[in-house]
């Protein structure tokens, strides 16, 4: 009988065991699954991945609801994602993301993430404006933030994050003026806004300045897409760009940005890359990149969040001066003369020696001031 009872024993505690690596071995591929997300692109309508921990896990938890050009965007959902997916690591916090496929997902997708029992719920770009203050009315007890938007009277549960994106815009442009051979340049917007202005005519600034640095004439062909999603219209804009004499084209566009990259690749022209370094989509033709760090921003967001601050009813704005917006260190495709060159117009940016226009309004009366 003792033999029995023993060799019952044993079988019971070799099924747990089992039972237990395979919790295990189920939870680490999911946690590898939700790492790799931003590398593989979802074909569902709605996606949701959680990201793993190094750190003692706690039950707060966060959740972002991306713009339509989805989470692997190589541009600013990307950048939100794997600012949340660093915050998660760092923090132990559970943190989602669920992709919105057209603008009619987003006030669905708000939803969802408020159900789930989120703590912080973040909205990735402007145009979820409209939609996150309702889901903000609705859920009083939950904080929302969004990135670019400020909003005239800020929700005390919401809160709004900018940045100076006209500031790297007017090095990237500094840097396209010295470049260009045929004295030509382009730019292709996303959606027109006041968002998108902020690149554009900081961009245009840049050329201006660096054109009379140079002594010289240099235009700007600005098209937009009116999609923050549509590659294919962004290659086509800017091929034709191209084939009218640009040389250099700078993209703020999100998703539609990929295939102004593509253009310049078949074209053997340089694009300018936007919100993150996106030269590793075409290490030949990406002359630099006006990086606008999301992922530093709902990193610190999320963590001041956590800590209980009051971030509510606030709008945070980000820039040179808190490291939060810059180009990449890399530039082999300019050289080290204009490059150097171009950390010179950042110390004057920084220093307010130069103040980038942020619309066309101030670009007037800046490119007004060069004469």
């Amino acid at each position: 009988m003792k033999k029995i009872v023993a060799l019952l024993l044993a079988v019971v505690m070799a099924a747990s065991a089992t039972a237990c690596a395979s919790s295990t071995t189920a939870s680490s591929a999911a946690a590898s699954t939700a790492a790799e997300s931003t590398a593989a692109v979802s074909s569902a309508a709605e996606s949701t991945a959680e990201a793993s921990s190094t750190a003692a896990k706690t039950d707060f938890k966060v959740a972002m609801v991306t713009d339509t050009g989805g989470v692997n965007d190589q541009s600013f959902n990307q950048s939100a994602w794997e600012g949340l997916q660093q915050f998660g690591k760092d923090t132990g916090a559970t943190v989602k993301y669920t992709e919105s496929k057209q603008e009619s997902d987003y006030a669905t997708n708000l939803d969802k993430s408020a159900d789930d029992n989120n703590k912080l719920i973040w909205g990735i770009g402007f145009a979820m404006a409209d939609a996150l203050t309702n889901a903000a009315k609705s859920n009083p007890d939950i904080s929302y933030a969004i990135i670019d938007n400020a909003y005239d009277k800020t929700p005390s549960n919401v809160t709004g994050v900018m940045f100076r994106a006209q500031e790297p815009s007017f090095i990237v442009g500094y840097i396209a003026a010295k470049t260009t051979k045929t004295n030509k340049v382009g730019f292709v917007g996303g959606m027109t806004s006041g968002i998108i202005d902020q690149f554009e005519y900081g961009y245009k600034a840049g050329v201006a300045y660096g054109a009379k640095e140079l002594g010289k004439k240099i235009t700007v062909d600005a098209q937009y897409a009116e999609s923050f999603s549509d590659s294919a219209k962004g290659k086509a804009i800017a091929t034709k760009m191209f084939t009218n004499g640009c040389d250099i084209v700078f993209h703020a566009a999100g998703g539609v940005g990929v295939g102004v990259i593509e253009a310049a690749k078949d074209a053997n022209k340089y694009a300018i890359g936007v919100d993150r370094d996106q030269s590793s989509l075409a290490p030949k033709n990406v002359l630099t990149s006006a990086m606008k760090l999301v992922n530093k921003a709902i990193a610190l967001v999320s963590k001041d969040a956590m800590d209980g601050k009051e971030i509510g009813g606030k709008t945070y704005t980000y820039g040179l001066t808190e490291d939060a917006v810059g180009i990449p260190t890399e530039h082999t495709l300019m050289g080290d003369a204009t490059y150097n060159a171009a950390m010179t117009v950042e110390g004057k940016i920084k220093d307010k020696s130069i103040t980038p226009p942020a619309n066309k309004a101030d670009f007037a009366k800046y490119e007004a001031s060069l004469k």
